[in-house]
């Protein structure tokens, strides 16, 4: 897959990824927007400059492995995933539809470049974990990835799956919080305060990076900078829910709510404004 070195060539591609989202959550009539457009940056990022595959050969033996968690974020991995060359774009607009390979929550084996299937929330880490121990134990150079929501926390078994990386020095995983500090019953401080959520990863004995997880730059710099120290690394990623579209943006109603025709056209005009803009800058 060629490689986006370029910071606004990343961004457009952020751009392009957003718009699929929105395209696919109209025609579906149901999904999740806010926390699919919020990590958009992070997913660019990720399948245009971070991750070592190959759409090519989905089961390349050191190929990196993404593991999504909050499976219910799924618009923008199946969009990353067409954009990137996995599979034909026009897959996308059968999102959720009976019979469609692009389900409400990912499926291994459903389509190429699926990792793992999720769906109950705060066992990604503990797949991750499994799969980064594999790693450690057969000396292979691949790294994993876990993208995981800050609302999964909540979850016990996250916390032990924590302990476990630090044991076994799994600095072969990476995990990736989206830090948009809201979940479906409101915001995460006022459902299950999860403050001071940095200190509890140094805590667990993990290196831990925070970044705004919607500036590319910044993004790239940070995944860039893990350090090779023999610990797991948390990347804790600020993230503004429904980035992109101002309606959408930082309102946890749109957590699980498609955008009707209405709402996708004027949510796409915004987009192509930013594109628009971002083409001018120089």
């Amino acid at each position: 897959m060629h490689k986006l070195e370029d910071i606004n060539s990343l961004k457009s591609m952020a751009n392009t990824i957003r718009q699929d989202i929105i395209r696919m959550l109209v025609e579906s009539k149901s999904g999740h927007p806010a926390g699919s457009l919020g990590l958009a940056d992070i997913f660019t990022s990720l399948y245009f400059n971070i991750l070592k595959h190959d759409p090519k050969k989905p089961h390349w033996e050191d190929r990196d492995r993404l593991v999504l968690s909050n499976g219910h974020v799924c618009p923008v991995l199946y969009a990353s995933l067409a954009n990137a060359g996995y599979f034909p774009k026009e897959q996308l607009m059968t999102l959720r539809k009976l019979g469609s390979p692009l389900q409400g929550h990912p499926h291994k084996g459903s389509l190429p470049g699926i990792e793992n299937s999720s769906g109950p929330l705060g066992q990604g880490i503990s797949m991750a974990v499994g799969m980064a121990l594999v790693g450690k134990r057969e000396g292979r150079k691949w790294r994993v990835y876990a993208i995981t929501g800050d609302g999964e926390h909540n979850e016990g078994q996250v916390w032990e799956a924590l302990l476990l990386a630090y044991k076994y020095k799994l600095d072969n995983l990476v995990v990736v919080v989206d830090r948009n500090s809201i979940q479906i019953d409101g915001t995460t401080e006022d459902v299950l305060p999860l403050e001071p959520f940095s200190d509890k990863y140094r805590a667990f004995g993990w290196n831990v990076i925070e970044v705004d997880g919607n500036d590319m730059r910044l993004v790239v710099d940070a995944f860039n900078s893990i350090p090779a120290n023999e610990k797991p690394t948390a990347i804790i990623a600020d993230t503004v829910p429904g980035k992109g579209v101002s309606f959408m943006e930082g309102q946890y109603g749109w957590h699980g709510k498609a955008p009707n025709k209405d709402e996708s056209e004027k949510a796409i005009a915004e987009l192509l404004v930013a594109r628009k803009a971002m083409e001018e800058s120089p």
